[in-house]
C-alpha cells in the first residue's frame, strides 16, 4: 500500500501542537509522510469572554472540521472531551490515542496552601476555572471556595496563578504533563477521579478524518487503542444521551468495574454524585441517564 501525505489540522496552542506532533511521529513511523495546518477556532480567537458566553458549541473544533470537510486537511487531532458527540456529517473518528491520567491536577499557591482542609485549600481562596463541571463540583465539596474565570492555555494559566491573580487553579493532569511543564514552584495535588470526576475521555485524543477518505481513515486506525475506545464508549453516550457539550456540568469516569457520573444543573449548583456498577454497556448508560434526569 501506497504510503500517502497526510496533511494534519490543529490549533496553535502548545499543547494541540505536542498532540498534532505526537501523531504525526506516529504516522511517520508508519512510513507517512505528514504536515501540519495550524488553524484558529473561536476559543481561541475569544480569550476575554467565559464558555457559556461563547455562541454555540464546539469552542475549539468547528474551525478545523471545517478544513477538514472541505478537504484543506486530511486529519484533525482533537482532545476528544472537547468533540460534540454527533459529529459533523461526512466525518468520523478513525481512531483514539491511548489514556493519559484523567485525574484534575489542583495547582496552589505557598500563600494559600493549608494541610488541614480539603484539598489542602486555605478558606475562602480564589480559585480559577472556566469549566462548568470544575465549578459545580467544587461547588459541592467546598462550598467556601471564590470561583473566578480562568482562560488561555495551559502555560498562560500557570503564569496567571504564579503572577498572584489566583491563589489556586484547576487543569487537566494530562495537558500538564505531555507539556512536561515545571511547576515545582507550587503544590500540586492530583484529585481522585472517582471523587472529583472528570470530563468524559479526558485524557484521550481524537482522530478525525473525512468518512470518504478511506486512505487516511486505514493508516490512521492503525493507531486506534482497542482498550480505550471501549472504554469511553460509555463516558461518551451518557454526554450523547444528555445534548451536552464540554460546558456541560457533567463527569463521566469508567474505571473498568464502576462507572462514576457527577452532574450538576447549572455551575452555579452543587454537583451530585453517583456510582453505578460497569455491566451491560447500554443499560448502564440508561441508568446514569434516568437517574440524573430524575434529579
Amino acid at each position: 500500500m501506497d504510503r500517502p501525505l497526510i496533511r494534519i489540522g490543529t490549533r496553535g496552542s502548545d499543547l494541540a501542537l505536542w498532540q498534532a506532533n505526537h501523531v504525526k511521529r506516529q504516522l511517520e513511523n508508519l512510513g507517512c509522510k505528514v504536515e501540519l495546518k495550524i488553524i484558529q477556532t473561536q476559543g481561541d480567537r475569544i480569550q476575554d469572554l467565559s464558555f457559556d458566553k461563547l455562541e454555540g458549541k464546539g469552542f475549539f473544533t468547528k474551525e478545523i472540521e471545517a478544513e477538514l470537510l472541505n478537504g484543506n486537511v486530511d486529519l484533525a487531532v482533537h482532545s476528544h472531551k472537547d468533540l460534540e458527540t454527533t459529529p459533523p456529517l461526512g466525518l468520523v473518528i478513525a481512531a483514539v490515542s491511548e489514556r493519559e491520567d484523567p485525574s484534575e491536577l489542583l495547582l496552589i499557591r505557598s500563600e494559600a496552601h493549608d494541610p488541614s482542609l480539603p484539598f489542602q485549600l486555605a478558606t475562602r481562596a480564589i480559585i480559577g476555572t472556566s469549566s462548568a463541571r470544575r465549578q459545580s463540583l467544587l461547588r459541592s465539596l467546598r462550598s467556601d471556595l471564590r470561583i473566578e474565570e480562568l482562560r488561555g492555555n495551559v502555560p498562560t494559566r500557570i503564569q496567571k496563578l504564579r503572577e498572584g491573580r489566583y491563589d489556586a487553579i484547576l487543569l487537566a493532569k494530562a495537558g500538564v504533563a505531555r507539556l512536561g511543564l515545571d511547576t515545582s514552584d507550587v503544590h500540586c495535588l492530583t484529585l481522585d477521579p472517582t471523587a472529583f470526576i472528570p470530563a468524559p475521555a479526558q485524557g484521550v485524543l481524537g482522530l478525525q478524518v473525512r468518512e470518504n477518505d478511506i486512505t487516511t481513515y486505514t493508516w490512521v486506525r492503525k493507531l486506534n487503542n482497542p482498550a480505550v475506545e471501549h472504554q469511553i464508549l460509555v463516558e461518551r453516550e451518557v454526554l450523547k444521551h444528555m445534548e451536552g457539550g464540554c460546558q456541560l456540568p457533567l463527569g463521566v469516569f469508567n474505571d473498568g468495574k464502576v462507572v462514576h457520573v457527577a452532574y450538576g444543573r447549572s455551575k452555579n449548583n452543587p454537583a451530585k454524585r453517583f456510582t453505578f456498577p460497569l455491566e451491560n454497556d447500554q443499560d448502564t448508560v440508561q441508568r446514569i441517564i434516568e437517574t440524573i434526569k430524575n434529579l
